[in-house]
This record gives structure tokens, sequence and C-alpha cells, in this order.
């Protein structure tokens, strides 16, 4: 007859409790992986949305100036004076982005050794998203309750939300080869108080999960937050139908702009309300004989203007109109960066003062615009390339044939 072990007696309540606190661990543990993980790709995505629709939303902002500046030009009414001022105001007022971004870049520079770049998705890779997953519930802080163990795991936790924030799945995967030849804190030994124990570990987890929770719903209502639940499996895709949605806008705006510059040519009081809005302060050399250039603050605040009879032969000429548009009818000499190229290629723009044309002055005032924010002096030519055929200027076109404004 064999002899047995004696089963050791464990108490039910104990053993029950045992099984919740486990269930109720690995419950918090999953949610505050979310929770992080959420806050992640909000942060990322609020980056990116700045980064790639900030100088769309700026453009807008600037578009609707021009537009209550045009229609202010017009009618000459009180209020829309006022809201031509108010609406310019709101664009003199909006930060540089270009600047905002580098004032932070050089904070991190002075606070911390340099970061890595910034992030280009703003969900990490699936690989990425397992290794932290497996890394927070491996060592996360409140795992242990030796305070020397849980400065340990925040610090290291610290790192790893760090390189989750990046999608930087090589130092995840480095961390977690780190982590697992590292010794974890002991588990707790059975004493007469495990029960106690268990019962406060399980409230103290009912009200983590409830913070955890909490913070959840405030991310989620969040302006990004709530951008992000748009389209929460496609972000990047989300930020590329906003883009679009802007772009469309600006045309539409920028259509509308260049119709209410056409039709400022035909208004009589036009040249009137240019010359009762000249500066008081202009130099002797802006009073100078008939024949040379007239250059005047039209709605555009700072934007010089020339008409187009006046612009000298032998001007420096830069049209910013689309291929087509060029094609059926230019000034022969003159230099072609389509508007969305600027940008891009103002490093071929010639030294010196430059007229700039479109078809009826609404791009080509954009394009001045910018251009003497960089220092450069530019003109508009008022009514474009419809003012030039009209004053009996010389065009020619890319194909040999008549030359006309499209």
């Amino acid at each position: 007859m064999t002899a047995q072990s004696p089963v050791r007696w464990s108490d039910p309540e104990q053993q029950q409790l045992e099984e919740r606190v486990a269930a109720t661990e690995l419950a918090w543990l999953t949610l505050d992986v979310d929770v992080q993980t959420l806050r992640v790709e909000i942060d990322n995505f609020a980056l990116i949305h700045h980064q790639l629709l900030g100088p769309l939303y700026a453009r807008l902002d600037e578009l609707d100036a021009l537009i209550a500046e045009a229609v202010a030009a017009r009618t000459g009414d009180p209020e829309d004076l006022r809201r031509a001022a108010d609406a310019r105001r709101q664009v003199d007022e909006l930060p540089d982005l270009e600047s905002l971004f580098a004032d932070i870049a050089d904070i991190q520079d002075q606070e911390s050794a340099p970061a890595p770049e910034p992030p280009s998705r703003v969900r990490p890779g699936k690989d990425a998203q397992r290794i932290y997953r497996d890394l927070a519930r491996r060592a996360h802080p409140d795992l242990s309750t030796d305070p020397a163990e849980q400065h340990r795991r925040s610090a290291f936790i610290a790192r790893v939300n760090e390189a989750y924030a990046y999608g930087d799945t090589r130092m995840l995967e480095q961390l977690a080869e780190e982590w697992s030849t590292d010794p974890e804190a002991a588990p707790a030994v059975d004493s007469p108080d495990r029960l106690g124990w268990l019962r406060q570990r399980l409230e103290w987890l009912g009200g983590k999960i409830a913070e955890v929770a909490a913070e959840q719903v405030r991310l989620e209502n969040t302006a990004m937050g709530e951008l992000l639940a748009l389209s929460p499996q496609d972000p990047d895709r989300l930020l590329e139908e906003l883009a679009e949605q802007l772009l469309a806008k600006a045309a539409a705006q920028q259509a509308e702009l260049a119709r209410l510059l056409a039709d400022a040519q035909h208004q009589p009081g036009h040249q009137q309300y240019e010359q009762q809005h000249q500066p008081q302060h202009q130099s002797q050399s802006q009073h100078q004989t008939q024949h040379q250039t007239q250059e005047t603050q039209t709605m555009y605040a700072q934007i010089p203007t020339a008409d187009a009879a006046a612009v000298p032969a032998d001007a420096a000429l830069l049209d910013v109109r689309e291929q087509d548009e060029w094609d059926a009818g230019h000034v022969d000499g003159a230099l072609h960066i389509p508007i969305g190229e600027v940008v891009a290629r103002i490093g071929e723009l010639p030294e010196g003062k430059l007229y700039v044309l479109c078809r009826v002055g609404g791009r080509s005032a954009q394009v001045v615009q910018y251009l003497v924010q960089q220092g450069h002096e530019a003109v508009n030519v008022d009514g474009g390339m419809l003012s030039w055929d009209g004053a009996g200027r010389p065009m020619v076109s890319s194909g040999g044939g008549p030359a006309f404004v499209l």
C-alpha cells in the first residue's frame, strides 16, 4: 500500500480572490496598454496634422482675409471694412509654424540629447505594438510593491514608452532582450495576512481601472481624439482626405478671390479707393514722374501693385499660371513657375525687382505676398494677363499659333 502525501488545504475564499486579482490585473494592464497606445496615436496624429495641414489652414485664413479685403475695397461699407480688418488681424496674430517647430526643437536640444526623427506615421507597426504590449505587461511598475523595484521598472517603462512613441521596433526589441536578462521582483511570500492583502489589492486594482478608463474618455473627447475616431483603422489616410478637402476649399476661395478682382477692374471707384487708402508716410521716391511704374497699396496689405500698361518692357516677369494657361499665351522671356511650385523653386528667381503675373491678379497676389515676406522685391501686375492683353502688350504661344489668355 502506497502512502499518499497529504493534500494541502487552501482557503476557498482566498483561492477565489487569487483568481479575481489575477484576472483584474490582466484587465487593468490590458486597458492601460490600450490607453497608452491611444495617447501615442493622438500625439503623433496631432503632430503630423499640424505639420501637414497647418500651412493649408494658414493659407485658408489668408484667403479669407484677402476676400474680405477685396469686398471692402469694392463696397467701402464700414461693416465690410471692419470684417476685413478683423480677418487680417487674425492672420497677423497666427504664429509662424516653422518658427514654432524650430523653437520647440531648440528647447528639446537644450534639455536633452538629440531626439529621433519625428514619427512619419500615426500608428506604430504591428511588431512594435506586439513588443510594447508584452513589455508593458511584464515590466509595469505597479506589479511590484517594493519601492526600489518600482523605481527601476518606472525608469525602464519610460524608455519603452519613448521607443514606442517613435515606432522604433528595433529599440523595443533591444529593450525586450534587456528585460529578459534582468531579475524580476520576487513574488510575495505566503503569510497569514494574505487574505486581507488580496482584498486590498482587488480594491486598489478597481481604482486603477477607473482612473485609466477616465483617462481614456478624456483622450477620446479631445479635438484630436474625436478627429482620429473618424478613421481609427487608417488614420494616415484620414490626413490625406483632410488635405484634399482643404485644398479643394482653398481652390474655391482662390476662384472667388479671382472673381472679385476681375469685377474690381470694372468698378469706377476702384482707383479712387486705392488713392484714398495710400499710406500717409510714403517716401518722395514714390511720387516721381507719371512715366514711371506706379505701385499702390490695394486691398492686399503691404503688397506693391503695378498696372499692366506701366510694366517696363525689360522688366523681369514671373508667370505663376498653370501649364495650359502658359501654353495658350504668355509674355516672351517671362519665367514660368506654377503657383504650386514657387516655394520649392524660389532659388530660380532672378535678383532685383520681379513683376508677377497670373490670369487676373489673384494667384500672383498670393505669390507676391509670400515673396515680399521672404525679402524679395516683388510687384503684383494688377489684372494679370487679361489686363496685359487688354493693354495691347505682346504675347506669344508655346505652339507658335495666335496667343490668347486662357
